[in-house]
């Protein structure tokens, strides 16, 4: 595989202090640099910046797909995490009263391609999905 290089994402919320919290708190990101209307963060090495903006209520409704029985949220963002990582965060969320939108599972289990996956919704409704490979090798097969 190529070394990575870290991805940057920016992300609307509506709450900067209900961001702080959990991006900072519950999923354990270093707090970068921030303004009065944004917050960068240090998400396993890649930049993510919530910025704030007022909830629109033209802009609600979710759009999803299903995959291995389970509708998954679109758009989301997310990091693949060693399988220790990965266990140790969902073991972090669960623990703080996260309230998944699927839940911690291995999916495409014995097939090719099986990972963990979790998705969960951050306090402004931005969906995360966090996934881990038992084989990186596995991470673009098919």
């Amino acid at each position: 595989m190529t070394p990575l290089t870290p991805f940057h994402v920016a992300f609307p919320v509506d709450d900067l202090e209900a961001a702080r919290h959990f991006y900072g708190t519950v999923l354990g990101c270093p707090e970068g640099r921030s303004d009065t209307a944004w917050i960068d963060f240090d998400l396993f090495g890649h930049q993510i910046v919530a910025h704030f903006k007022v909830k629109s209520p033209e802009a609600e409704g979710t759009f999803s797909n299903p995959v291995d029985g389970h509708d998954v949220p679109v758009p989301h963002f997310g990091v693949i995490l060693d399988m220790r990582d990965w266990e140790a965060l969902a073991e972090r969320l669960t623990a703080a009263g996260t309230k998944f939108v699927i839940e911690p599972y291995v999916r495409f289990k014995g097939q090719t391609g099986e990972q963990a996956t979790m998705f969960f919704l951050d306090p402004a409704g931005n969906a995360l999905e966090f996934k881990a490979f038992a084989d990186m090798s596995q991470l673009f097969a098919h």
